[in-house]
């Protein structure tokens, strides 16, 4: 009776979901396959997959283009079979979107060795990575490097894949009982069956401001930054805060300067160091009170750049920023990162 109301109300959903944008009807069935684990195990057989090792998403190497291969259901059966592995494998992975024409996309990590863990009832030896990587024709890439050599939707993808199965391999286990907890086919929750408590995937809220004097810019670096490389202040946002209280802190901890005015410019996911909500904001300090004052334990420069500097900045690549002296000159994030994209505005707000 259950799998006939299931059904009904399916079909009564899709007639609805007609008259509805592709947008909407591509959420609405998302929802359902987070929701229903038998459609979610259907959807299993007919999705594509991208696969990880170890948290590290494979890639393929076409000219001088990185590609991040999607798998069919029947690639995946056929390359389980040749590694004498069941299809269960499957039931790892996790749900992170659908095209357009409701093709559901899965993540599943083949590196993970659960046969030591007691909270899962089948488990699983990981598989060799070079195996792997010689059978598939490509390679498993640290998602820093892969983050930045693939094309922006593709990125934006995988950071978000690889954020929710990081999720699901650190919380596998109740916070309050001490006891396994499961996902869901989908992978959008976790369960305590012993409390009852269900554990859905989170992201941290993180301030990424850009401060301005009004004709220049302030960036820093940090010790663990590649070298000539500046960006904007960021900091996580403590309990209790809002957005507008973060930044002014921030800045204040940071920089010893204090924020007299702020706009909200845009926001990104940012998987590094872990899943996070990078809220991007300009700031703007009064010119005569702008005197940097560091706080060394957070940073190990920041400094005032003027119009000029930012533009050739922004030319500049990595690669390029070596001098001879074995000095390096600045450079900024690429486009990929959000603090690109506060800096652009900024120089377009300098130039207009």
């Amino acid at each position: 009776m259950a799998a006939v109301c299931q059904a009904v109300y399916r079909r009564a959903s899709s007639l609805v979901c007609r008259f509805h944008s592709t947008y909407v009807r591509k959420m609405r069935y998302l929802n359902e396959l987070k929701e229903d684990d038998n459609l979610c195990r259907h959807a299993q057989t007919s999705g594509t997959f991208y696969l990880f090792h170890n948290l590290s998403p494979f890639l393929q190497k076409v000219g001088k283009k990185y590609l991040v291969p999607q798998l069919s259901a029947a690639e995946m059966t056929r390359i389980l079979e040749k590694f004498r592995e069941t299809e269960q494998w499957i039931e790892k992975s996790v749900l992170i979107g659908c095209s357009d024409e409701h093709v559901p996309h899965f993540a599943l990590d083949l590196g993970w060795d659960d046969s030591s863990c007691i909270c899962v009832s089948i488990t699983f030896g990981a598989l060799e990575k070079s195996d792997l990587e010689s059978e598939l024709k490509g390679s498993f890439t640290d998602l820093r490097k892969a983050f930045f050599v693939v094309d922006g939707k593709d990125s934006s993808l995988l950071a978000s894949a690889q954020s929710l199965l990081r999720w699901h391999d650190s919380h596998q286990y109740c916070s309050k009982t001490g006891q396994p907890t499961q996902k869901n086919l989908s992978g959008s929750k976790r369960v305590c069956h012993a409390s009852g408590i269900i554990y859905y995937p989170q992201v941290s809220p993180v301030v990424i401001t850009l401060v301005s004097d009004g004709s220049r810019c302030l960036l820093a670096r940090q010790p663990s930054f590649p070298q000539g490389m500046y960006t904007a202040l960021s900091g996580f946002c403590d309990i209790g805060e809002n957005v507008k209280e973060a930044v002014r802190r921030e800045v204040a901890e940071e920089v010893g300067l204090e924020v007299e005015s702020l706009w909200y410019s845009a926001s990104q996911h940012w998987p590094f160091p872990s899943s996070c909500l990078m809220i991007a904001c300009h700031a703007l300090v009064r010119a005569q009170q702008a005197e940097i004052s560091m706080n060394s334990l957070e940073l190990e420069e920041a400094r005032w750049f003027d119009l000029e500097e930012i533009v050739e900045g922004l030319k500049r690549e990595p690669r390029s920023s070596k001098q001879d002296d074995g000095e390096f000159l600045p450079w900024f994030p690429p486009k990929q990162a959000i603090a690109h994209q506060l800096i652009r505005e900024w120089v377009k707000q300098q130039s207009s």
